[in-house]
C-alpha cells in the first residue's frame, strides 16, 4: 500500500498565517530540563517545523554547551524558519561589570541567535537600566523579549500612589513581601514597548499554574493593555494551553515544551480539544 504525505495549509484552516508570524506563534522549550540531542532537535524540525516558530535555550542552557553545537542548533533552526532565543541568563552577567552585558550580546549575536530574553525580576535594577537593555539589545540588531511575572516584591511599588514612572521616588527599603500588581507589571512592560522592545513574556505560573483557578482577571488585563501580538503566554501543562486557545483563540503566543507542540497545534486549529484531523486536514494523510 502506497502512501501520500501533504503538508498543511495555513489558509485552509485560518488559524493564522504561513511563517514568519506576527501572531499565533509557538516558542518551543529547548535543552534544559531534558537533555535534548542535535538529532532529537532535528527530527522535530522535520516533523513539526512548520508549527514551531521560535527556539529558546531556557535557563542559561546555552553557557554549558560547546559554542559550535549551538551554532549548529541555530542554523538548524533557520533552515526551518525558526527563530532562537535565550532564556533567563542576562541576569548573571551584572556581576562582570557594565560592560558585561554588551559584549553578551555580541556572543549571542555571533552565536546565530535572534532574541535576547531578559527576566524583569531577576535583574532587578532600576526601570531606567531596563530600558538601556533594552536599547542595547536593539541596537544590536537582535530582538528584545522582556520577561514580566506577575507579582512583585513590595518595595518595588511607588509609594503615596506615585506611579509616574521615570519621576524620582524617594527609594525605600528592600522588602522580600511578594504581592500581585498588574497595573505595574503593564506599565513596565508598555515602556519596554515604546523602547523598542518586540514582545513581552508573562511567566504565568503564578495565574494559571493550575488551569482550574486561572486569574483569568488577571490574563485579561494584560491582554487588553498590551495586545495578543505583543504578549506570549508561559504555558506550563497541556491545561493551561487549552485554557488560552479556548479563551483567546489561535492567535494567543505561547511558549511550551517540545513534547506539547503537536497537541498544542490540533488546539489551534479546532478550538475544541485534540483533534488531529480538524487541524491537519482530512488528507494530511492520502493512502
Amino acid at each position: 500500500m502506497s502512501s501520500a504525505y501533504r503538508r498543511k495549509s495555513f489558509f485552509e484552516d485560518e488559524d493564522r498565517p504561513e511563517k514568519p508570524r506576527r501572531f499565533g506563534v509557538t516558542e518551543m522549550r529547548g535543552p534544559h530540563y531534558t537533555l535534548l540531542s542535535q538529532n532529537l532537535i532535528q527530527d522535530i524540525f522535520e516533523s513539526m517545523g512548520q508549527f514551531v516558530d521560535g527556539l529558546k535555550f531556557t535557563g542559561g542552557s546555552h553557557s554549558l554547551m560547546q559554542k559550535d553545537f549551538v551554532k549548529d542548533v541555530t542554523n538548524m533552526a533557520h533552515k526551518h524558519n525558526i527563530y532562537v532565543s535565550t532564556g533567563d541568563w542576562a541576569e548573571h552577567l551584572l556581576r562582570k561589570g557594565p560592560s558585561a552585558f554588551k559584549e553578551y550580546i555580541e556572543e549571542c549575536k555571533h552565536l546565530g541567535f535572534d532574541t535576547v530574553e531578559i527576566n524583569v525580576g531577576s535583574l532587578g535594577v532600576p526601570e531606567e537600566t531596563l530600558l538601556r537593555f533594552v536599547r542595547l539589545i536593539k541596537s544590536g540588531g537582535l530582538k528584545a523579549k522582556p520577561q514580566f511575572a506577575v507579582k512583585f516584591s513590595r518595595s518595588d511599588i511607588p509609594a503615596n500612589g506615585d506611579r509616574a514612572f521615570g519621576a524620582y521616588v524617594v527609594p525605600a527599603p528592600r522588602s522580600s513581601e511578594i504581592v500581585e500588581d498588574v497595573d505595574l507589571l503593564v506599565r513596565m512592560a508598555e515602556r519596554c514597548l515604546e523602547a523598542g522592545a518586540d514582545m513581552i513574556m508573562i511567566d504565568a505560573d503564578d495565574v494559571c499554574e493550575q488551569a482550574d483557578s486561572v486569574r483569568a482577571d488577571i490574563i485579561a488585563k494584560i491582554v487588553g493593555r498590551l495586545g495578543l501580538e505583543k504578549t506570549m503566554f508561559e504555558a506550563s501543562n497541556s491545561k493551561t494551553s487549552e485554557w488560552f486557545i479556548t479563551q483567546y483563540g489561535p492567535r494567543v503566543n505561547l511558549f511550551v515544551d517540545h513534547s506539547q507542540v503537536m497537541d498544542l497545534e490540533c488546539l489551534r486549529g479546532c478550538n475544541l480539544g485534540k483533534n488531529h484531523t480538524s487541524v491537519l486536514g482530512s488528507s494530511y494523510f492520502l493512502f
